[in-house]
C-alpha cells in the first residue's frame, strides 16, 4: 500500500520524509530509497539510504517516474521502502494524472511488497476521492 504525505508548502512535508526515511533504515532488513528533485536532503538523511536526484537522469513527467520507480524494484529485490519527495514537481500538477501514478505506485507496493511514500504539496481535500483514502496530511 502507498502513503501520500499531504499538505501545503511549508506544512512540514519534508520533515516527516526525513523522520521516517531514518526510521525505515532503522528497522529495514532491506534497502531504502529516497527519490527527490534536487539534492536538498543529502545532509539530512542518513547514509544508509540511497538518496536518488531525478534530474541526474533526466527523470520528468508521469511515465518517466513509474519506470524509473519500477526498474527500482525489478533489479533489486531487497528494497522495502520508497519515499518520493516533491512528486509533483516531478510529474506535474494535474490532479487526473496523479491519480493514475498513484493508482499505478499502489499496484506496485503490492507486487512487490514495497512500501512507498509520496509527497504531494496540496490541499487534502483537492485530492481525487479514489486516492483521498491513502492522504495523511500534515
Amino acid at each position: 500500500m502507498i502513503t501520500l504525505i499531504v499538505g501545503k508548502k511549508g506544512s512540514g512535508k519534508t520533515k516527516k520524509l526525513i523522520e521516517r526515511t531514518n526510521a525505515a533504515v532503522e528497522h529495514s532488513n532491506g534497502n531504502v530509497i529516497v527519490i527527490e528533485k534536487g539534492t536538498k536532503l543529502t545532509y539530512d538523511i542518513t547514509h544508509e539510504a540511497r538518496l536518488i536526484d531525478t534530474e541526474s537522469y533526466d527523470i520528468q513527467g508521469v511515465d518517466a517516474l513509474v519506470g524509473f520507480i519500477s526498474g527500482i524494484c525489478a533489479a533489486n529485490y531487497d528494497v522495502t521502502d520508497i519515499l518520493v519527495d516533491s512528486t509533483l514537481k516531478i510529474i506535474g500538477s494535474d490532479m487526473n494524472v496523479f491519480e493514475g501514478f498513484a493508482e499505478k505506485m499502489d499496484t506496485l507496493s503490492n507486487k512487490t511488497d514495497t512500501k512507498i511514500t509520496l509527497l504531494v504539496s496540496a490541499d487534502a481535500a483537492d485530492l481525487p476521492e479514489a486516492i483521498a483514502k491513502f492522504a495523511e496530511s500534515v
